[in-house]
């Protein structure tokens, strides 16, 4: 098993967290929604596996390329 961090494609605010620690999630399921420029953008978990950690909050402002969930591979 491996730890696979789930960074943020681009600079914005934390709308909408849609996953939780211990989640089982697939390829593709939306793990959080950034705002940024009015636009809401899903970011997307790149292998199937379990929600391992959460680094942010609703709200939170998120730089490109910050770690924003881990995910353990099963």
């Amino acid at each position: 098993m491996a730890l696979v961090p789930v960074k943020a494609d681009i600079a914005g605010s934390i709308w909408k967290i849609t996953s939780s620690i211990g989640d089982r999630v697939n390829a593709d399921d939306v793990l959080v929604i950034i705002e940024s420029m009015k636009m809401e953008l899903q970011v997307t978990a790149p292998t199937p596996g379990t929600v391992k950690e959460i680094h942010v909050n609703e709200a939170d402002m998120v730089q490109e390329g910050d770690t924003i969930v881990t995910i353990e591979t099963t």
